[in-house]
């Protein structure tokens, strides 16, 4: 693959009901940047996300990963590639342990018995949760279901995060040490989030989608501040910038 370019040329989908969700979605995200994508309910942000992990493939338009076509040819070199941390953390966490959810997927990419121990490990501690390897996730809080689905990702490692609304449901300090977790990663982040404050503090740049469709591109602060495009988007300026 090629350094993990993400880029989507007129990007269309249609759910079979005919809903048109996606109308026409176009950018270019080079290896390493830190994109926020926001926009209200039904904007079209979690049809795109389910684009980038082949879960939803498009009715028109092209969707690259690293030079590669997302589509059922390629869908195992992408899933390699991208890493997806759903809003709710219960739709990835299945295992009796946390250990055993953060080994699932290396077991899966074949990584040896003599391996899985400090590579699990080094996940759960990258996200300050070594402590929670022997705790069954239903007896887990919000904050603590968020760190260990992070770490199953993060073992994978991914050269593309993907997360959809990540401080859903997290209370300020749980919410502090995402921040201050996703600042570590290097590689390419792709954050959907109602959050703005929290896109801010995590992201350069911003796109903002409306009605399916691309309104906004920029970085992050210029884009918060326009307060005429927020409104029509029904977003409000995070209070960093002068909010209400």
């Amino acid at each position: 693959m090629s350094h993990h370019i993400v880029e989507a040329e007129d990007l269309q989908y249609a759910y079979p009901d005919g809903t048109a969700a996606l109308t026409g979605v176009s950018f270019r995200i080079a290896h390493g940047e830190s994109v926020a994508l926001v926009g209200e309910n039904g904007a079209g942000k979690s049809t795109l996300l389910q684009h980038f992990t082949g879960c939803l493939f498009s009715t028109a338009g092209v969707l690259k990963i690293g030079g590669l076509t997302v589509d059922k040819q390629n869908l195992s070199a992408v899933r390699r590639a991208v890493g997806m941390v759903f809003q709710n953390p219960d739709d990835q966490l299945f295992m009796p342990t946390v250990f055993e959810d953060v080994a699932f997927g290396l077991l899966n990419l074949g990584v040896t018995e003599a391996e899985l121990e400090g590579k699990v490990m080094c996940a759960l501690e990258t996200v300050g949760a070594a402590q929670l390897r022997s705790r069954p996730p239903y007896r887990l809080s919000q904050g603590e279901k968020r760190a260990a689905a992070i770490a199953g990702v993060l073992a994978m490692s991914p050269d593309v995060l993907v997360m959809d609304e990540p401080t859903s449901n997290l209370d300020p300090l749980s919410r502090r040490r995402l921040i201050s977790l996703l600042k570590t990663f290097s590689h390419t982040k792709i954050i959907a989030t109602h959050d703005l404050e929290f896109a801010l503090e995590t992201c350069r740049r911003a796109i903002v989608l409306h009605k399916g469709a691309v309104t906004a591109d920029g970085p992050a602060g210029e884009v918060f501040r326009d307060a005429e495009l927020l409104a029509r988007s029904s977003l409000e300026r995070p209070a960093s910038l002068g909010g209400c």
